[in-house]
């Protein structure tokens, strides 16, 4: 009979793939990361800037600014209150009254911090 030899990976070669893995992660997971941060901050000025044509569409539809977010929901000029996506919150946005009045005249996100453009999430 003959005798099978055993082949396999030394253990050399399994740290010389290692090593390679390694280096390329170090040189991928900071752009990864990159990309989803520039990613929420593209995905919070959509959102604002759909919640901010839904007010002015409901300011000239009714003549006047809606009492909250959900009652732009409830009267369908929005599908649903947005998530902010650097908090990740729906009730995370902060709403600017109109001079003098009460209502919802402009929305802005109550995160933290700041955007990749350096401007603090809450001036979007």
């Amino acid at each position: 009979m003959k005798h099978l030899a055993r082949r396999g990976f030394t253990l050399i070669e399994l740290l010389v793939v290692l090593a390679i893995m390694a280096s390329l992660l170090t040189l991928v997971v900071p752009r990864y990361f990159q990309q989803t941060d520039k990613a929420s901050e593209t995905v919070l000025k959509h959102n604002l800037v759909a919640m901010r044509d839904a007010i002015d569409k409901f300011y000239a539809d009714t003549g006047r600014y809606p009492a909250t977010l959900d009652e732009m929901v409830e009267r369908k000029y929005l599908r649903e209150v947005p998530v902010d996506p650097v908090s990740g919150k729906r009730d995370g946005w902060t709403v600017v009254n109109p001079e003098g009045g009460t209502g919802v005249y402009d929305v802005k996100s109550s995160s933290p911090g700041n955007g990749t453009d350096g401007k603090a999430y809450t001036e979007y």
